[in-house]
C-alpha cells in the first residue's frame, strides 16, 4: 500500500522533508482552507476548528502556521503507578510528581493515531509524568481531584517516538520534543484495542492489548479535555497546550484484561526505570479532534 504512494519535497526550517504528493501537507502548508477540509469525507464535521483561527506566528524555526490541527484522531492509554522517587530522579528541576498515593505518582502511556491531519496521517507513542501544576499549593490528592474534575492534566514528556518524518522533524526542531522515527502500529476497534512499537533496529519494543470499554457517543464539544506539557525550549520552561474534543470513548478502571508487554526495547527500559507498574486505568478514545498550540513561555 505504502509504496506506491508518491512523494514531494518540502521544507521546515532548515530541514527538507518528504511528505505525500497530494496530501494535507503539500496541500495546504499548515494553512488549510477549511471549506476544503470539510468536503474530505475523513475529516467529518469540522466546526469546532473554525472557533481557533491559525496564526502566522514566530518560532525557533522562523514564522509558522500555528495551532496545528487534527481533525480525526484516537488514542489508548495505560495510566500506571509509579514510585514517587523514582519519578522525581528522572524529572527535571523544579518540576514534581503529582502523588497519586502517598509515595506513588503516575506514568501515562499513550498510542495515538492520526488518521486526518495538517501534516498528514501519522502514529505517535508518549511515556509521560503526570507532573504538579506550576506553583501549585494545594495538597496533591485535591490537585489531582480537581484535575480529574477538569478534565486538565499536566505532564512531562520523557519519550515520543513517531512514524513519520514530517512529525519527527516538526516535534524536534519546532517543539524541541523527544521524538524519534520508528514503526508504530495503533488499531481501535469497538472490540478491542491493538497496539505496539518496534525499536530503530526493527525489533519490537512494547505491546499493547486490551479488550475496548464500553464506548459512548457524545455531542461535539460537550467532553472537552486538556493536557499541558511542560518542557525545557532552549534552556526555557515552556507551556505546550493540547485541546481535546472527545466524540467517542470509553474507560476502565482496574482493568484486569490489559496485555502489556514489554520486549526490551527503549520505551519497555524507561518504563522499568520509572517503576511503572500497575495499571490503574485503560482510557480508550476512538474518535476526537485535537488542536496542538506552538509553545509559550511559563
Amino acid at each position: 500500500m505504502q509504496s506506491n504512494k508518491q512523494f514531494t519535497e518540502v521544507e521546515f526550517g532548515q530541514q527538507k522533508v518528504n511528505v505525500p504528493k497530494g496530501g494535507y501537507y503539500d496541500r495546504f502548508r499548515m494553512n488549510p482552507d477549511l471549506d476544503q477540509v470539510a468536503q474530505d469525507p475523513a475529516a467529518g464535521n469540522i466546526d469546532f476548528f473554525r472557533k481557533t483561527p491559525k496564526q502566522w506566528v514566530e518560532s525557533r524555526v522562523g514564522p509558522v502556521w500555528a495551532p496545528n490541527f487534527y481533525y480525526r484522531s484516537g488514542n489508548v492509554q495505560v495510566l500506571m503507578l509509579a514510585p514517587f522517587k523514582q519519578l522525581q530522579k528522572k524529572l527535571p528541576a523544579p518540576l514534581e510528581p503529582l502523588q497519586a498515593f502517598p509515595g506513588y505518582g503516575l506514568v501515562a502511556l499513550t498510542f495515538f493515531t492520526y488518521s486526518v491531519c495538517d501534516n498528514d496521517p501519522y502514529n505517535e507513542v508518549s511515556v509521560a509524568i503526570v507532573v504538579r501544576k506550576p506553583n501549585a499549593r494545594t495538597p496533591h490528592a485535591l490537585e489531582l481531584i480537581n484535575s480529574i474534575r477538569q478534565r486538565h492534566f499536566y505532564a512531562h514528556v520523557l519519550a515520543l517516538p513517531v512514524d513519520t518524518e514530517i512529525a519527527r522533524v516538526r516535534g524536534v526542531y519546532g517543539y524541541q520534543l523527544p521524538k524519534w522515527l520508528t514503526e508504530i502500529k495503533v488499531d481501535i476497534s469497538s472490540k478491542d484495542v491493538n497496539a505496539s512499537l518496534t525499536d530503530t533496529s526493527g525489533k519490537i519494543d512494547l505491546s499493547l492489548f486490551a479488550p475496548t470499554p464500553n464506548l459512548h457517543s457524545v455531542k461535539s464539544e460537550s467532553h472537552m479535555s486538556q493536557a499541558t506539557m511542560l518542557h525545557l525550549v532552549d534552556g526555557k520552561w515552556q507551556q505546550t497546550l493540547v485541546q481535546s474534543n472527545v466524540l467517542s470513548f470509553g474507560q476502565k478502571l482496574l482493568p484486569r484484561k490489559v496485555k502489556l508487554v514489554r520486549h526490551g526495547g527503549p520505551l519497555s527500559q524507561l518504563l522499568d526505570e520509572l517503576g511503572a507498574s500497575k495499571i490503574l486505568r485503560l482510557d480508550v478514545v476512538q474518535d476526537t479532534q485535537v488542536i496542538l498550540h506552538l509553545p509559550k513561555a511559563l
